[in-house]
């Protein structure tokens, strides 16, 4: 690596990724919930929150919904 770059030569250019970057949010999961996903991202060898995120994706590219029926 350099020891000196000269940044006034550069041109400056969008982030053609831009759209894509990751948002952070807060989110309330409960502890069996990090935990299953947890265990899970392990055996894949990936961070749990990008399985999380992969997971959710797929909900939403696919328009799954959630079928709830609630006690009376």
């Amino acid at each position: 690596m350099r020891d000196h770059y000269d940044f006034e030569k550069m041109k400056g250019e969008k982030n053609p990724y831009l759209k894509q970057i990751k948002q952070p949010i807060t989110i309330r999961l409960d502890k069996t919930t990090i935990a299953y996903f947890k265990v899970l991202a392990k055996e894949l060898g990936m961070p749990y929150q990008n399985l999380i995120n992969l997971y959710l994706r797929d909900c939403a590219l696919n328009q799954k919904r959630l079928k709830l029926k609630w006690a009376s």
